[in-house]
């Protein structure tokens, strides 16, 4: 059964290669596949690592140097499958600074390759004694444990993911294509937590390990990465926006007033979980005459359009006497927004500065 497995490993890890390098220099969806090769590469390196534990003839130099080699980094699984949902529904989406930060949490990843290269470092200057046992039941133990933030973030993304994709309508490929993809990773994490729950109680950890091993989890990620791959590189190129067919006046007519009166009269802004369903449903017009008017007509996304009036809001609230009493993430809650980092990005795109900046040149305006 080894032998077996660790040829499966072998495959995956070959096939991973490969598929993280057709997809990295494809020329079709170039940055969606892009930010799916950097996925599957960090899959298959954990594959590969499987691989190389289970080579029983290993040359010792090469067991010494894979000590500090990170090949297990999973914590930025979570942000590049919601970065990915992101360029998929929308072509021009780029990461900015601000999300690069999504990515920092990667240093618990190399803890253990840390400790191990301080270890060494450490016992070459003579700062510590020849004795690895605590180091190597430090890193152990750090092994098992580092699994549950990885499983939470992996599992808070896919829920963003999830969230994210609400609203947009997608053409069916895509739209399959993301339903696949999110249920896949949703399918492993159910997995991963049935396998993690006895995994770090201790007493069950070793007799876990003796029972199935590693095979639970790593079969299916060498499954994830040919299923990923050949998926990835078969959706096809985003079809260019065609000139739309002029809107109907009398559509326009229609769905503009009661497009205002949901939001200035019935201030359906306010409700973080409104989506273009949820407005199509409150004035009974369809979603696709709602985004086309909102894209043709007003020159709006969906996102946009609520935003501003969320925006407004904000804007309305800080000119107020003692709205100092409130946070700034009090303030854009109360406006709609269901998190601090979305409010930022969307008043800087809108406005032009950070919520900061705005309060501190509008109190410098009532002085």
């Amino acid at each position: 059964m080894h032998l077996t497995f660790n040829t499966l490993m072998l495959l995956g890890t070959l096939q991973g290669f490969i598929m993280c390098g057709l997809l990295f220099f494809s020329t079709k969806n170039k940055y969606a596949n892009r930010l799916l090769g950097i996925l599957i590469l960090l899959i298959t390196l954990a594959v590969l690592n499987m691989y190389l534990e289970g080579v029983s003839r290993l040359p010792d130099v090469i067991r010494f140097i894979l000590n500090f080699l990170p090949l297990i980094i999973v914590m930025p699984f979570g942000p590049l499958i919601f970065f990915y949902v992101r360029s998929i529904t929308d072509p021009d989406f780029r990461l900015s600074r601000q999300d690069r930060r999504h990515f920092w949490p990667v240093v618990l990843d190399v803890v253990p390759q840390a400790v191990a290269a301080i270890y060494v470092g450490g016992m070459i200057v003579g700062l510590f004694a020849r004795n690895s046992q605590p180091w190597v039941k430090f890193i152990d133990t750090y092994n098992v444990y580092s699994d549950i933030p990885r499983w939470a973030s992996i599992s808070t993304y896919l829920f963003l993911s999830y969230r994210h994709l609400e609203g947009f309508n997608l053409a069916k490929d895509r739209l399959k294509w993301m339903k696949q993809f999110t249920g896949v990773f949703m399918a492993f994490q159910v997995l991963w937590l049935i396998y993690l729950i006895p995994y770090v109680i201790p007493q069950l950890t070793d007799k876990l390990l003796d029972a199935v091993d590693w095979y639970p989890i790593y079969i299916p990620m060498v499954m994830i990465v040919y299923f990923l791959g050949i998926k990835g590189l078969l959706l096809p190129e985003r079809e260019t926006k065609a000139s739309p067919a002029p809107l109907e006046e009398r559509l326009i007519a229609t769905v503009v007033p009661l497009l205002k009166k949901a939001m200035e009269e019935d201030r359906l802004f306010l409700n973080p979980a409104l989506n273009l369903t949820l407005l199509s449903e409150h004035i009974a017009i369809p979603p696709k005459s709602i985004s086309a008017v909102l894209n043709q007509h007003l020159n709006k996304s969906f996102n946009e359009f609520v935003n501003s009036y969320r925006i407004e809001a904000f804007k309305k609230k800080v000119s107020e006497p003692g709205f100092e009493q409130l946070t700034i993430m009090g303030l854009a809650l109360e406006c709609g927004f269901n998190s601090l980092p979305t409010f930022q990005r969307a008043f800087k795109n809108m406005v032009g500065m950070s919520p900061k900046e705005y309060i501190k040149m509008n109190d410098q305006i009532r002085i």
